[in-house]
């Protein structure tokens, strides 16, 4: 269902768009996460370590795709905004045509480096076979990940993030009944981990095709939609390519990140890896408000009401920060029990992952700022100071980790990922203030009625 959110409370517009995000981003992440606990629990610490170590090589990858989507979206979010119907039409038919290109070419390299990177990369050779089954079959699958990024990200740009978080769940559910199936009852052992992975993604993305055509009139193409302009592929590649090379480039940093941990041995990958999942239960959310608050920014500034973003954006980050403290009171206390769900009965690996969730736990607040500034320069149209608070990232984490791993081993690596939140997030903060305050003056004069509203 469409939904404006230029008008009502901000601050419970961005909330109540958030929890389906949450819950969606949550499922998102459950795909891989599924993988994770099956293959660590039913073909042990190795097998999870080689699907463990191909996370950053598809954050390098896929998270381009994803970047590129999430930037074609709020060109249709803020034409939403402006009321022009027309221009949003136009703007999810170039994502689609942008978007199939895209993840082509994007398929067609990453298949065939697949080997090339995993070696680069000082993979150990004991999980390095594993590793690249299950990589490659992900990679396949690209074309199916922009087909349900794309449409799910256009739905939630006009409003409805409700639908998206439906088809997510039913295709989890599905992942996790394929994971356990493909694992336990064919040869394709790791690789069927992927198998199922790409399926549901696959699952997901026909279901929302079905769905626009049949219930969403509003992204219902015509033939002359079809016929995008040159400004059209000019301002949707304007905003999506830094978006993706911004993922990429932050990738980097985690590939970089990687190489450190290969050289600690499976153990540490594996505990590392356990930890990584656990993180995502922590920061999905700080990503859902971000995203929420994108949409919400977009959709303002589309329409003028600059007054509402300001706003917004601050009860946004108060509440990204109120979760950020919750979960690292969670992490702290609970640690050594959630870590040893993945990890089984291993003292080592047990006390490894715990030491990374107190370090990540306890900076939880900068990656909350990092990413409710991030998406609010992005809903504004701009893109170079998020992508240059991406390089930030990237030379944090790549400086931290070559300084700090050969003399702290494990704990260095913890300490030189949280590294890149701080370096991003001043920027970004610094960014939106001064946007904030260059903006036309005569954007801020409002009504007594649009400051009720807020």
């Amino acid at each position: 269902m469409v939904k404006s959110m230029t008008s009502g409370s901000a601050a419970k517009l961005i909330f109540l768009f958030t929890v389906p995000l949450l819950i969606g981003n949550l499922f998102q992440q459950l795909y891989n996460m599924a993988d994770t606990f099956i293959v660590g629990r039913i073909m042990g610490v190795d097998a999870l370590a080689a699907v463990g170590s191909t996370g950053s090589l598809m954050f390098f990858i896929i998270g381009f795709t994803q970047g590129l989507a999430a930037g074609f979206s709020i060109i249709t979010a803020q034409r939403f905004g402006a009321q022009d119907e027309e221009g949003v039409r136009r703007s999810f038919a170039s994502s689609l045509l942008l978007g199939g290109g895209l993840a082509v070419v994007v398929t067609i390299f990453s298949v065939i480096g697949t080997r090339w990177l995993l070696e680069f990369l000082q993979t150990p050779p004991e999980i390095i076979d594993d590793a690249y089954r299950y990589l490659v079959v992900v990679f396949a699958g690209i074309p199916a990940t922009m087909l349900f990024n794309i449409l799910s990200n256009s739905l939630r740009a006009l409003g409805d993030a409700k639908t998206p978080l439906i088809f997510l769940v039913v295709a989890c559910l599905m992942n996790v009944v394929l994971d356990i199936v493909l694992i336990l009852y064919t040869p394709l052992g790791v690789a069927g981990a992927g198998v199922a992975t790409v399926t549901a993604q696959l699952f997901s993305g026909v279901a929302c095709v079905i769905y626009i055509l049949k219930k969403f009139p509003a992204l219902r193409l015509r033939s002359q939609d079809w016929k995008v302009t040159r400004k059209d592929v000019s301002d949707h590649l304007n905003m999506g390519l830094p978006i993706g090379f911004q993922s990429s480039i932050i990738a980097i940093g985690s590939l970089t990140l990687q190489y450190g941990l290969n050289g600690l041995g499976s153990t540490a990958v594996g505990a590392f890896t356990a930890a990584a999942k656990l993180e995502t239960l922590g920061t999905m959310p700080l990503f859902s408000f971000g995203v929420a608050t994108s949409t919400f920014v977009a959709q303002n500034y589309g329409a003028g009401k600059i007054h509402r973003i300001k706003k917004g954006v601050l009860q946004a980050g108060a509440m990204a920060l109120a979760w950020a403290f919750f979960m690292c009171v969670i992490f702290l206390l609970f640690g050594r029990q959630l870590s040893a769900l993945f990890v089984g009965e291993q003292p080592e690996a047990i006390a490894l992952s715990f030491t990374y969730l107190r370090i990540m736990g306890l900076s939880l607040w900068a990656l909350a700022l990092l990413l409710i500034f991030r998406y609010t320069l992005q809903g504004l149209g701009q893109s170079f100071v998020p992508t240059f608070a991406g390089v930030m990232e990237l030379i944090m984490r790549c400086v931290c980790t070559a300084l700090l791993i050969p003399p702290l081993g494990f704990a260095g690596a913890c300490v030189s990922n949280v590294s890149a939140w701080y370096g991003s997030a001043l920027p970004l903060v610094i960014a939106f203030f001064v946007t904030m305050h260059r903006l036309p003056a005569s954007h801020f004069a409002c009504n007594e009625a649009e400051q009720a509203e807020v």
